[in-house]
């Protein structure tokens, strides 16, 4: 019994070390007594010296800070501060999160911190600013996925869209599709999966928080011969918004000082060639639909397209539509 009640003891004094510790608010050894009497346990200084050096031989990081207000506190943890607040401004950044849910993954990472660094995690106001998705299936999908790509099986699932009334009805009249799973990547803030489609023989994606009814197969996967020289990072380049479109080379002549738009978009990997002291020329590889001309007549007059003729000719006309639409 004297054995359990150590144990236990020692494990509370571990919880109140990563909860109530950090560098500026270490606990001193009579602090820590009396947190542990919260718990029904009891222990002198002596008792805590012990168990704190038990502790720390079984791997965790406590310290001593000394002085005045000295005392004892967590020095390092498995994720610090700094990798929090970039996990909670994911979470929050991530419209395919579902407002609840990312209420409750940004709770768990609280937990991860001491509760003085906790109040520098609580940002939820940012949430209600950002669009959520309402689709609390999306982690059911994610996790068949997973499973899918674990074993090597194909998956089928219905897609939806959305209607006027805000409501997903499945595509199709609600007919199944079925794809081998490769990958799963998230783009604009939203989460998508990467298959292989053996009906159109192409490579395909689809947003994650659109499927519906989602499903492992027996059937083995295929298409692997697609992805052996398949890179993702190429790929989120050149697609825009992650809508298909036919593989392009397209030149863009551009101002110097747009330079960085074009880096970030598609890579530091890119040439960049200078045509006068106030232009350059880059060739890249995009894939040519709506989404790209939108992203190219946003940049305005500072880019255009200097080939090839077709697509010039693609972009002319997708413009003169839009104008059309103003009489």
């Amino acid at each position: 019994m004297a054995v359990s009640l150590v144990k236990l003891r020692i494990l509370y004094m571990m919880r109140i070390l990563l909860e109530r510790t950090d560098d500026r608010h270490p606990m001193s050894a009579a602090d820590i007594g009396k947190a542990l009497g919260e718990y029904g346990m009891s222990a002198d200084r002596k008792t805590v010296y012990s168990d704190i050096e038990t502790l720390n031989e079984s791997g965790m990081d406590i310290l001593q800070a000394k002085g005045t207000n000295g005392g004892y506190y967590i020095g390092s943890r498995e994720f610090e501060l700094p990798e929090l607040k970039l996990l909670v401004d994911a979470v929050q950044a991530s419209k395919f999160i579902s407002r609840k849910k990312s209420e409750e993954l940004i709770r768990k990472l609280e937990n991860l911190a001491s509760i003085h660094d906790a109040r520098q995690l609580q940002r939820n106001v940012f949430i209600y600013n950002r669009p959520k998705t309402g689709n609390e299936t999306i982690y059911y999908n994610v996790d068949q996925i997973h499973a899918a790509i674990l074993r090597n099986k194909q998956i089928r699932y219905k897609y939806a869209e959305w209607t006027v009334k805000k409501k997903l009805k499945p595509k199709k009249g609600g007919v199944f599709y079925t794809v081998s799973p490769w990958a799963l990547t998230w783009d604009d803030a939203n989460y998508y999966l990467i298959a292989y489609d053996d009906a159109a023989d192409c490579i395909k994606h689809y947003r994650v928080d659109k499927m519906q009814d989602t499903d492992v197969l027996e059937k083995n996967r295929i298409g692997k011969e697609r992805f052996q020289d398949f890179d993702l990072a190429e790929f989120g380049k050149k697609t825009f918004s992650m809508y298909g479109g036919r593989d392009e080379e397209v030149t863009l002549v551009c101002e110097n000082d747009i330079v960085g738009v074009i880096l970030d978009r598609f890579g530091k990997e890119v040439t960049i060639v200078p045509v006068d002291e106030k232009h350059f020329r880059v060739r890249v590889l995009a894939a040519v639909s709506p989404q790209f001309f939108g992203w190219v007549a946003g940049i305005g007059d500072k880019m255009h397209i200097g080939a090839p003729e077709h697509v010039k000719e693609a972009y002319r006309e997708y413009l003169l539509h839009i104008l059309e639409g103003y009489g």
